[in-house]
């Protein structure tokens, strides 16, 4: 087994230990570059991440009004600068590995022979240049291909020989059908996706070809987050990160194996985010993956995170579920759950706690809105990170 270097083998005592000592590190800078915007306090261990708040799209959005283009958030040297809805504006660097995609490719097996077809977008979005610079990492030469002109691609893939394709999961299908079209074969034997579902069927109908599929995650802002390896048993965490899995609308952190927000601090010390929110949810799994990658491991994604969802004309949000559970130290957990009645809308809260008690005015001073509330025995709830479920149908 070849690995892209030593820290995805080390011990789990020696990545807390570096990982802590980056850590302290990195919110030294943020605390000394941004002043007042950030708050003070000392880092002895991971778990004193909790003291800081989750930074979210919206807080950094502001910060970049305020002081554009990175709300004085870069503390390092970038050469390129991307934007994303909002606008948000992501720095990059052309230095090795500097988003840390290297890692991935180098595990979906790309290397110094291969040619990747890039089909990531390079105008504006960072997704582009992110895989071409791990591509280059792991020696790589790389075709810019981005989307679209699909006649045009599968010409270039076939005169250049292009080995990997990089791009979204399904993309690649459009390519294939079109060079099946056109009777000629290209010689794909390896696929890195991201930024859409994998389905299992899709996965082996390119295996079925000769291709071999892996998908990573990650995100504009942050980087690379996690990648699957060969084993193709959950997600390892990529070395420069390190990862929550919070309640939606919280900085708490769960339980390993409940389902909840990922919440990640980026290492990278020329854009040094601490707490950012995804807005994806995931869980972490035990042990580590048989390929001998001894990381965390996530589940991959499962879901969106932000499941504010309009009832009776009001916003319920996941964080106002989170406040009804600090509110009562005999709360476990709770869901609100949006239905119909006729033509007007109905909630119920279901709330694990002891019978007996009665929490209408809590849910009504918490949420702003009166429902039916349901007492649940301890336990019962499912731990899938919903916080507020939608089962209206309008049909």
């Amino acid at each position: 087994m070849s690995y892209f270097d030593e820290l995805e083998t080390r011990s789990a005592d020696a990545r807390n230990a570096d990982q802590l000592a980056q850590l302290q590190r990195q919110v030294k800078r943020v605390q000394d570059g941004m002043g007042s915007c950030f708050p003070q306090g000392e880092v002895h261990s991971v778990a004193d991440l909790t003291q800081f708040p989750v930074l979210r799209k919206s807080t950094l959005s502001e910060w970049q009004a305020a002081q554009p283009p990175f709300g004085g958030v870069i503390m390092g040297e970038y050469d390129h600068v991307f934007q994303s809805p909002g606008p948000i504006y992501e720095p990059g660097g052309v230095g090795h590995d500097w988003w840390r995609f290297g890692r991935f490719l180098h595990a979906a097996g790309v290397n110094s022979s291969d040619v990747v077809h890039n089909c990531f977008g390079y105008h504006l979005t960072p997704a582009g240049m992110m895989f071409e610079n791990g591509a280059r990492a792991v020696g790589a030469k790389v075709l810019p291909a981005g989307t679209g002109q699909t006649e045009l691609q599968v010409r270039a893939a076939l005169d250049i020989g292009c080995t990997a394709y990089a791009g979204t999961p399904d993309y690649l299908k459009v390519i294939l059908d079109k060079a099946d079209e056109m009777g000629v074969s290209l010689a794909f034997t390896k696929a890195c996706v991201s930024g859409g579902a994998l389905f299992p069927a899709l996965r082996q109908a390119y295996a079925d070809r000769g291709i071999s599929c892996l998908q990573c995650y990650g995100t504009a802002d942050l980087g690379h987050i996690a990648f699957e390896s060969d084993a193709m048993e959950g997600m390892i965490l990529d070395e420069g990160v390190i990862v929550e899995i919070v309640t939606p609308g919280t900085g708490d952190p769960v339980a390993e194996g409940e389902v909840g927000e990922v919440v990640v601090t980026s290492l990278n010390p020329d854009y040094p985010l601490i707490r950012f929110a995804t807005g994806d949810m995931s869980a972490f799994m035990s042990g580590t993956s048989p390929c001998g990658r001894t990381g965390k491991r996530i589940k991959g994604w499962m879901g969106r995170a932000d499941q504010t969802t309009k009832i009776k004309g009001m916003f319920v949000r996941p964080e106002q579920v989170a406040e009804l559970v600090k509110r009562h130290d005999e709360i476990a957990r709770a869901r609100v759950i949006a239905t119909r009645n006729g033509d007007a809308d109905a909630m119920t809260v279901q709330i694990e706690a002891p019978e007996g008690a009665d929490y209408a005015d809590s849910v009504q001073a918490v949420l702003k809105l009166r429902g039916a509330v349901e007492i649940m025995p301890i336990g019962t709830l499912p731990q899938d990170g919903v916080l507020i479920e939608d089962k209206r149908s309008y049909d």
